[in-house]
């Protein structure tokens, strides 16, 4: 596997969860585009990437859903060995589902197991086998992919608010531990044009009663395309900003930079 260098000699190397589709893909290739390695986790490969950057991408197949195997892959190696020798690692907690969709008492409890392991323990895990990686790097910057629904509370959306809020919490609380080696924020990405939100705009409006305002924001354009929203989540990654506040919206913080 080759490094990434920047100009000042600097080693870069990146986890990616979900790097198969919509915006975990486009983060992924666009990482790997600016010569950043990266360890991508999902469920299955991306052939594409693989194909296109045979030498930085490592790719494991790996049900993040299952906290059982999470932990299982985090007890082995992999992780140490790719992030080793690096100045500076990146995690983007990108997985997540916004499954169950509708009122508690519609909700399949096998889902909200599903849906609070993917979208919190999971994540929880991997930033702190993060932070506790023992490698050179002085720099560990852990992006969790929150959302507005993190911020506000959705009828429908019970599930997939408490856990994305669980995020931002989470956040506000690694900041805390005061390490300088450790950067934190949960970033809200804004309205991106993926599956899932083809998901909610599928989802009977009894499920999820403002449905109509996600079908309108498409008829409009007013979705903003993963590779747009990847580019900006790298940037403010990367930049001198990044862990500043521990909770923020990409749209606000790209339009002050």
């Amino acid at each position: 596997m080759s490094s990434s260098t920047s100009s000042t000699s600097t080693i870069t190397r990146a986890i990616v969860t979900g790097h198969t589709r919509g915006l975990g893909a486009a983060l992924a290739e666009q990482l790997l585009a600016r010569d950043i390695a990266v360890l991508g986790l999902s469920r299955t490969t991306n052939v594409a990437l693989a194909g296109q950057f045979p030498q930085n991408l490592q790719q494991v197949e790996l049900d993040l859903a299952n906290s059982a195997d999470v932990a299982h892959w985090l007890s082995g190696d992999t992780l140490s060995q790719f992030v080793d020798g690096a100045n500076t690692v990146l995690l983007f907690n990108n997985a997540g589902t916004v499954q169950p969709i509708g009122p508690a008492e519609g909700q399949n409890v096998t889902a909200i197991a599903t849906a609070v392991s993917l979208n919190v323990a999971t994540p929880l895990m991997l930033a702190s086998a993060v932070a506790a990686t023992s490698v050179s790097a002085t720099d560990r910057r852990i992006v969790h992919i929150s959302s507005g629904a993190a911020r506000n509370a959705y009828a429908g959306w019970s599930v997939y608010c408490a856990t994305k809020a669980a995020l931002d919490h989470h956040a506000r609380a690694v900041a805390l531990d005061a390490n300088r080696a450790l950067r934190i924020c949960s970033l809200a990405p804004g309205v991106v044009d993926t599956d899932m939100q083809a998901q909610i705009r599928s989802s009977g409006k009894e499920q999820f009663p403002l449905r109509e305002k996600f079908e309108e924001l498409k008829r409009n354009g007013q979705l903003v395309s993963p590779e747009q929203c990847a580019a900006q989540l790298i940037d403010y990654t990367l930049s001198e900003a990044f862990g500043h506040t521990p909770v923020a919206d990409i749209r606000e913080v790209a339009q002050r930079g």
